[in-house]
């Protein structure tokens, strides 16, 4: 256990109304209001019950980030608070309804559980205080069978985030690989999502696969320029179907170690693929929509699995937007592997690729030596425009 340090953190801000102290309308039409005296003095600082910040202890010298000077930051005032740990247990989150998590202990047992308020207030940036695949400490409920009490969440590795109005929403953690999935067909291939997904993946620590489903819908070859794409780029990627049985080996192979996501937008066949990777799951899965050619939300809440022939998967909800989350415009060139050998070639040391002349990156993309798809999405990023359809 690291040294234990007192520091102050934010609070979200108080949403409490306050409470009249009299009701002076009342008091006026029964015509005994008098003027309220007036007050001596104000307080410019919040005290008591409306209080934005808080004095926590917490243990220092982690890996999370957390300091006096940015207790919250990366989580980390809430996952180093120092708790009684003789008095909790140890599980891991592999479910969440609403406000009740679930969580499983080393020995297989489960417990609904619910989040203690000094997490959820703590001013962090995150949507979302408990994610599905976090290793937390909870007190059990009684005897009576009551909820359990998540006391704290330790530190994360291998994240999956997006931007939900403006705030962090943490889809998974501590995974070592995600598959993004995109369909041939119903609702059909949309590349620049799956570059979202590569950087947010890239940012989180987590290894990406590129699952190309419902390859039965389609004639293949007209695509192996979308799978050359990407294998030269150095990300495996798989053609699937659930119909055939196609690249579902492959797949059982990927998840038989280690913890691993699947993602993608709805309607894809992320749960179909799983059913075929073990049958007897009987995930419910659903067909997309003939209005939309979108796919209906089947998969509502993320779900740990544990896989009959080993390893653990995450079979999280369709997305139709995903927004990334923390990259600013001038990274945005890191995250793009085919660009970092010419960003030195460029004219301008702060070159953004985008209007500048003289970019050795736009030369790359004039000759083909940069897809034209993959720079579109750069732009798009770059300038914050959303994708199609969003």
């Amino acid at each position: 256990m690291g040294k234990k340090k007192k520091v102050r953190v934010a609070f979200k801000k108080n949403r409490q109304k306050r409470t009249r102290a009299n009701d002076y309308t009342r008091h006026f039409q029964d015509g005994t209001s008098s003027a309220p005296e007036s007050p001596t003095g104000e307080r410019v600082r919040a005290k008591g019950d409306l209080s934005r910040h808080r004095t926590i202890m917490t243990e220092v010298g982690d890996a999370t980030g957390a300091s006096a000077s940015n207790p919250a930051g990366a989580e980390g005032a809430i996952a180093q608070r120092v708790v009684d740990l003789d008095s909790c247990l140890s599980g891991r989150v592999v479910r969440i309804h609403g406000l009740l998590s679930v969580v499983i202990t080393d020995d297989g047992r489960e417990y609904p559980c619910h989040v203690r308020r000094l997490l959820k207030t703590l001013a962090i940036d995150g949507r979302n205080v408990v994610a599905v695949g976090d290793r937390v400490w909870f007190r059990p409920g009684g005897a009576g069978g009551d909820e359990g009490l998540i006391e704290k969440v330790d530190s994360r590795r291998g994240t999956i985030t997006r931007g939900y109005r403006k705030r962090e929403h943490i889809l998974v953690a501590n995974v070592d690989q995600v598959l993004i999935v995109s369909a041939f067909e119903e609702p059909g291939l949309k590349l620049p999502l799956v570059d979202r997904y590569l950087i947010a993946s890239e940012r989180g620590g987590v290894r990406p696969v590129i699952v190309l489903n419902k390859a039965d819908l389609v004639d293949t070859a007209e695509y192996q320029w979308v799978v050359g794409l990407y294998t030269q780029l150095g990300y495996e990627t798989l053609l699937t179907s659930a119909a055939d049985g196609r690249g579902i080996p492959r797949l059982r192979e990927l998840l038989v170690e280690g913890t691993t996501a699947i993602s993608g937008q709805s309607g894809v066949g992320k749960s179909s693929l799983l059913n075929a990777i073990q049958p007897g799951l009987n995930l419910r899965v659903r067909e997309v929509s003939d209005w939309t050619f979108k796919g209906k939300h089947t998969t509502t809440n993320a779900d740990l699995i544990r896989l009959d022939k080993g390893g653990f998967v995450v079979d999280t909800p369709g997305l139709r937007q995903f927004e990334l989350w923390g990259v600013d415009p001038g990274e945005l060139e890191g995250h793009f592997v085919e660009f970092r050998p010419y960003i030195p070639h460029c004219k301008f040391p702060d070159c953004s690729h985008t209007h500048e002349a003289a970019c050795a990156v736009k030369d790359a993309v004039h000759w083909g030596q940069i897809h034209f798809q993959r720079y579109e999405t750069y732009l798009k990023l770059y300038y914050q425009q959303p994708l199609e359809g969003e």
